[in-house]
C-alpha cells in the first residue's frame, strides 16, 4: 500500500504532510513556497517528486470551504489546482473540508509557545498534517482502509 500525501494549498505556499507507511499518523514534510499565486510549475514538479519519493498512492487536498459551507474564490482556485495535480501525478485526489485546520494549527503553535514571527514557516505544513490526519482518522472510524476508500 502506498502512502497518502496531505496538502494545504494557499495563495503562495503549499503545506505538505505524508502518512507513515501504515497509514496511521501524519507527519509534516515541508512548506513549498512560490513567488506568485499563478506560478505553479515548480510547485507541481516538487509535488511530483514527493509522490515518487514517498511512493504516494493518494493525495488529500484541503478544500477551504467557508464556514457557511459556501464555495468561495479560494476553494475555486483549489479545485483548479486539483485538476492540475491529477494531470501531473496521475494519482487519485481526495478533497477534504479544511475548515478550521489553520485555526487548530495556530492553537497548537500557541500552546507550544512558538513566537508569532516563527509561525509562517510551519503553519501551512501543520495545517496539512491536520488535513491528512483528519482524513486518515475518518477512514479508521469507518473501518475502511485507504485501498477501499472511495469505492
Amino acid at each position: 500500500m502506498g502512502r497518502i500525501l496531505g496538502l494545504d494549498y494557499g495563495a503562495k505556499t503549499v503545506g505538505v504532510a505524508v502518512s507513515d507507511p501504515l497509514g496511521i499518523t501524519a507527519q509534516g514534510v515541508e512548506t513549498i513556497h512560490r513567488k506568485s499565486e499563478n506560478k505553479l510549475r515548480q510547485t507541481l514538479a516538487r509535488i511530483e517528486e514527493l509522490v515518487r519519493d514517498y511512493d504516494v498512492e493518494t493525495i488529500v487536498l484541503g478544500l477551504p470551504v467557508r464556514l457557511s459551507g459556501e464555495i468561495g474564490d479560494r476553494a475555486v482556485k483549489t479545485l483548479e489546482f486539483r485538476e492540475m495535480l491529477e494531470r501531473r501525478t496521475g494519482r487519485r485526489i481526495i478533497m477534504w473540508d479544511e475548515r478550521l485546520t489553520t485555526v487548530a494549527a495556530d492553537r497548537v503553535l500557541d500552546e507550544a509557545k512558538v513566537a508569532r514571527t516563527d509561525r509562517k514557516e510551519v503553519i501551512d505544513m501543520l495545517a496539512a498534517v491536520f488535513i491528512l490526519q483528519g482524513y486518515m482518522d475518518s477512514l479508521a472510524l469507518s473501518g475502511h482502509s485507504e485501498s477501499d476508500a472511495g469505492e
